[in-house]
């Protein structure tokens, strides 16, 4: 297939960060619809698939991105992997810390981290090895991590308090700096459990591969279509034994959500490539075009409402930015359930405006 600007991809980036925009932004935490919350452990909601899918969208384009660097490892090429990844692990930080700049309560990693983390082992692995090493490398990072997990956990190795990836976490990094969304100190972006992502990228490049080398856009498609099956049906089955769960990022996970990629991106190829219908999907693009930029932009003006403005209402309660928008301008037109629905949306929609505008002026923040 001849190599041109994968719009599908684009759209699919951009249908993820719409999504992420919708379940990170809800006006309420406690009236949010089931389908738009993560997994309370095992399992797996759509809400679930957002950061997978950024992953594998991360590897599809790496392979378009890392053949200008020429073959192999070559120091052109590594020093800009290097340089991405310390940008995007940085920007992590930073958002971590804003605005309150705890250094000594800092949470050392988080999504941006994962991702600067993932994309760069992925990234030196695929510039050094063949394809056949590759998917050698996949099965490894993906049987290793199950292995680690079930003979270094202790009791249900697989739960929340009994996980090798806790105990690692918790002795490298130290209580003060790990998640405690859980109840107790256990990051679902921490070091551990950011190995087998790695295996999330490569598939995302040997995805893009796929695409590019086919002949034509249906041949690509029908390969998606067999490797998205196979991958996401092995990944269920897998489940059994190895539960699909996003805070352990578990083998299983990395296979069933990488094969629901797959189909979907084949599913934009159809309709966008082949059936040629594509201005439902130009909202999309614009998020797509400027991912990092809207992802950093989202977290610290979801952190400036919520920690820097505050309201009093007519009663005399103080209430954060956040929480005034929604008890006072989204409750009332909606109630509670839906004021939160509306609330996330109406922010997709501000967010795009900004995309709309960066993508008009030909503003791309790339690094």
């Amino acid at each position: 297939m001849a190599t041109k600007r994968l719009i599908a991809l684009d759209v699919l980036r951009g249908l993820t960060i719409s999504l992420m925009i919708l379940v990170n932004n809800p006006g309420s935490w406690s009236y949010v619809y089931a389908p738009l919350r993560h997994s309370k452990w095992h399992g797996c909601t759509p809400t679930d698939l957002v950061f997978p899918f950024f992953l594998f969208i991360v590897g599809v384009s790496m392979w378009f991105s890392l053949k200008k660097y020429g073959t192999g490892l070559t120091k052109k090429g590594l020093l800009k992997v290097l340089k991405r990844f310390s940008i995007i692990f940085l920007l992590g930080l930073f958002l971590n810390a804003f605005p309150k700049f705890d250094f000594e309560h800092l949470r050392f990693f988080g999504v941006l981290q994962r991702i600067a983390i993932a994309y760069g082992i992925a990234a030196i692995f695929c510039m050094q090895f063949s394809v056949r090493q590759l998917l050698i490398i996949c099965g490894l990072i993906l049987g290793g991590y199950w292995a680690l997990l079930f003979f270094g956990g202790t009791g249900d190795v697989y739960s929340l308090g009994s996980n090798i990836a806790q105990k690692v976490d918790l002795f490298i990094l130290g209580e003060n700096h790990i998640y405690k969304g859980f109840g107790i100190p256990f990051d679902p972006e921490g070091l551990v459990s950011s190995i087998p992502s790695i295996a999330t990228v490569i598939i995302g490049y040997l995805t893009g591969r796929l695409i590019e080398q086919s002949n034509t856009v249906l041949k690509a498609i029908k390969k998606l279509i067999i490797f998205g099956l196979a991958s996401s049906i092995l990944g269920w089955f897998w489940g059994y034994l190895l539960p699909i769960n996003k805070p352990l990022w578990t083998s299983s996970y990395v296979l069933y959500t990488a094969g629901l990629a797959m189909l979907i991106l084949a599913l934009l190829l159809w309709v966008i490539d082949i059936k040629g219908v594509k201005k439902w999907a130009n909202p999309f693009i614009h998020f797509g075009t400027n991912p990092l930029f809207i992802f950093v932009f989202s977290g610290i003006y979801a952190k400036t409402i919520i920690y820097l403005v505050k309201f009093t209402t007519p009663d005399g309660e103080i209430l954060t930015g956040y929480s005034y928008l929604y008890k006072e301008v989204f409750v009332p037109i909606a109630g509670n359930m839906n004021g939160s629905l509306l609330f996330a949306v109406t922010h997709i929609i501000l967010f795009w405006l900004l995309t709309y505008i960066l993508y008009r002026k030909k503003i791309f923040i790339k690094i």
